[in-house]
């Protein structure tokens, strides 16, 4: 199995976890899901994980447990590395957060239902 194909099997298995929830609850999950490739752009990794912590809702919150499984860590593992890594451990954990988001994205559409900017 390709790392790709891990990615993959992983988010698919946690978020169609989430297929039942409340079409509201979908909808910011899946929302920011669509964000977080973006937000890791243009901020940065640790900016982008504190943002998505800080917003306080249990579908965000899940999201980033979500997110830190698929790159092997726990959520707050993955917190404490995005602030305190070396330079190369960021920068590869930045790559890898952002290859997993993409996976997050992608099932949030097909899986959830969600597309982008579904949360405002």
């Amino acid at each position: 199995m390709t790392r790709e194909q891990r990615r993959a099997k992983s988010t698919f298995e946690r978020v169609s976890q989430h297929q039942g929830k409340e079409k509201t609850w979908r909808d910011q999950y899946g929302g920011m899901a669509h964000k977080i490739p973006v937000l890791v752009r243009q901020a940065g990794l640790a900016q982008t994980l504190a943002f998505v912590e800080s917003r306080g809702k249990d579908p965000h919150r899940m999201l980033l447990a979500d997110l830190a499984k698929t790159v092997e860590l726990s959520k707050d593992a993955l917190l404490k590395q995005s602030r305190e890594a070396p330079l190369g451990e960021y920068l590869r954990l930045t790559r890898e957060v952002l290859a997993v988001a993409q996976w997050y994205k992608r099932f949030a559409q097909s899986v959830l239902d969600v597309e982008a900017g579904a949360e405002e």
